[in-house]
């Protein structure tokens, strides 16, 4: 049978010094960076899926803005909410998730791992340029 994994996260904003810039999870079990993002739980929807693990991954509260979009890989789709952060807590690093950095979008570009990620940002950022 063919299960679809459900998933959620998000791209998560903050101002710093008037430039906005990126929060990515660096994922040991597959040597990449992303964004954060998981699997939903039994009765969640997307929107608290996305916020959950966020949260679990990183530590940081954030408010929901809008869905970004849909990635489609086989037998897994994720759902993406822009995000701002709310509040910072303190991130420990574990098994899952060993270390998080706040980087400008250029610096995303290089450092994400994987194409659909870059995407994703590219999307926001043209998203914001037409709001300007």
């Amino acid at each position: 049978m063919n299960h679809t994994i459900i998933a959620a996260g998000g791209l998560v904003a903050r101002d710093i010094n008037g430039e906005l810039h990126y929060l990515l999870v660096h994922r040991p079990r597959y040597s990449d960076w992303s964004f954060p993002k998981g699997k939903q739980d039994p009765g969640e929807d997307i929107l608290q899926t996305a916020l959950r693990e966020v949260h679990e991954e990183t530590a940081c509260i954030c408010i929901p803005r809008h869905e970004l979009g849909t990635k489609k890989y086989p037998n897994k789709e994720v759902h993406y909410w822009v995000m701002t952060l709310a509040e910072e807590g303190l991130f420990v690093a574990n098994d899952e998730i060993d270390q998080i950095q706040w980087v400008t979008a250029p610096i995303a570009f290089k450092t994400l791992t994987h194409v659909q990620d870059r995407e994703l940002l590219q999307q926001y950022l043209e998203e914001i340029a037409h709001t300007k």
